[in-house]
């Protein structure tokens, strides 16, 4: 063994022991931190790969956190942070001060939005936009005269952040679950009742649908409902046609705001430059963050429509007293703009739909090929297919084999980076490879998830 080898394998080891001694990791099972430190310790990115520190080299199958959109290592996304921390590293936007690149991100945002969601708050991230949306809303029913409009709707199986409000909105359980008590006024529907949302009280799940409970509630108590155009975290779920356009004819007809969470399906990644866009619908609200700097720097925004801004300036006669140190960050600002200057320049939104066909054919193939595999779905580049012991009837597998977490490690095992979702009840292999895929890369990661499945097969059939 040379000697490369061997200091590279002593400071692996050095960054694991320091890791389970000194990190304490998010979304992580802590004892298994613990027990066997960091899974893998990440040192390089470039393209869609990402290189861990004993040389091995994995393709990055789901974008880190659905976010890394333009991919790794952007000379140019270096240099606009580099030159911006040279000028101005930092300035703070209280008091009414501003910056020049705050000011051109809000312009720029202004013109790739939909409608005339023309307004931007920012953030550092999504938890932080949705919660600035909470209070947002409670805060413009406060000041219109109606105190009691405070609750928010949210959807089953819906991921909206970590925060105390963003929590209690998220419909997956086990976030919620991990505290003592959720923050009050949020209420939860299930999904996709599009009938119900038209108004049809038929349906057995009619008084679980968001018209049920505002009918239940009572519009007068409700300030806003929150969706994903996509749900990401609760296993990819995309919905029916005429449904988001029925909650938003719903939102108009109790006069509630409509908050769209594109915090995953933002920029690009559903081959549109946003969600909502797959549908033609302007929500009154839209949170982002994640693609807005495909991770290159911490970002969020809260956009709202200009009428909405108007109204509360208008009825304002105090300060608005919400905001964060690093909101309207200039550093990140610019890598922001370079960010959506690339994607645009590269037309990644184009491609990320173009590539999402070839991504759907491939999980079709996975589909016809193995015996577990079943109801793959893509939109644009963000995909999954869910696994079953008798797929014929859509009867899972035991939670306790954790059916979605072995194919995952199991693709781990073949240098490729995928994620399990294992909420409600399925096991799904989530898919959202970076916007600058080719159709090459696209077949080796199939190749490598069939080459997984096929794994997972020959141990539990």
């Amino acid at each position: 063994m040379n000697e490369n080898v061997v200091e590279k394998e002593i400071n692996a080891e050095h960054l694991k022991k320091a890791d389970q001694q000194y990190y304490f990791h998010p979304t992580t099972p802590l004892k298994l931190q613990q027990q066997s430190g960091p899974g893998l310790i990440i040192k390089e990115g470039q393209g869609i790969n990402v290189t861990d520190v004993q040389e091995d080299v994995y393709i990055d199958g789901v974008s880190s956190l659905w976010n890394v959109n333009i991919g790794y290592g952007r000379q140019e996304m270096a240099e606009a942070a580099k030159q911006q921390i040279l000028n101005l590293s930092y300035s703070s936007s209280f008091f009414n001060n501003s910056n020049d690149k705050v000011i051109q991100l809000s312009e720029k945002l202004a013109d790739l939005t939909p409608g005339d969601l023309n307004v931007s708050f920012f953030t550092s991230g999504g938890s932080e936009s949705n919660e600035t949306a909470f209070k947002m809303v409670r805060h413009y029913w406060k000041l219109k005269g109606n105190p009691e409009r405070t609750k928010i709707i949210a959807l089953d199986l819906s991921y909206h952040g970590v925060t105390m409000g963003a929590t209690s909105a998220t419909g997956v359980r086990e976030f919620d679950n991990m505290i003592t008590s959720s923050a009050p006024g949020f209420l939860h529907a299930k999904p996709y009742l599009t009938d119900c949302e038209k108004g049809d009280k038929s349906h057995l799940d009619y008084e679980t649908s968001i018209r049920g409970i505002i009918e239940k509630e009572g519009s007068d108590t409700i300030a806003a409902v929150i969706l994903e155009p996509v749900q990401g975290v609760g296993g990819i779920n995309i919905p029916p046609e005429g449904y988001l356009k029925a909650v938003r004819e719903l939102c108009n007809e109790h006069g509630i705001f409509m908050i769209a969470d594109e915090v995953i399906c933002g920029f690009g990644r559903t081959g549109k430059m946003f969600g909502v866009d797959n549908w033609e619908i302007v929500p009154d609200i839209m949170t982002v963050a994640k693609g807005i700097t495909s991770g290159y720097m911490q970002l969020g925004a809260v956009l709202l429509k200009t009428e909405l801004r108007d109204e509360l300036a208008e009825m304002s006669e105090d300060v608005f007293f919400h905001g964060f140190t690093y909101s309207g960050h200039p550093t990140a600002c610019a890598v922001a703009l370079k960010n959506l200057e690339i994607i645009e320049n590269e037309d990644l939104v184009g491609n990320a739909k173009r590539m999402g066909a070839e991504l759907q054919t491939g999980l079709k193939y996975l589909e016809e090929k193995h015996k577990v595999t079943a109801k793959s779905r893509t939109i644009g580049l963000l995909g999954a297919i869910e696994l079953f012991a008798d797929r014929e009837n859509e009867k899972g597998f035991e939670p306790s084999l954790h059916a979605a977490q072995q194919v995952v490690e199991e693709c781990l095992n073949r240098n490729l980076l995928l994620r399990p979702l294992a909420f409600g009840g399925i096991n799904a292999v989530a898919l959202a490879p970076p916007l600058i895929v080719n159709k090459k890369d696209i077949e080796t990661i199939i190749e490598r998830l069939s080459e997984a499945i096929k794994a997972f097969e020959n141990k539990v059939l």
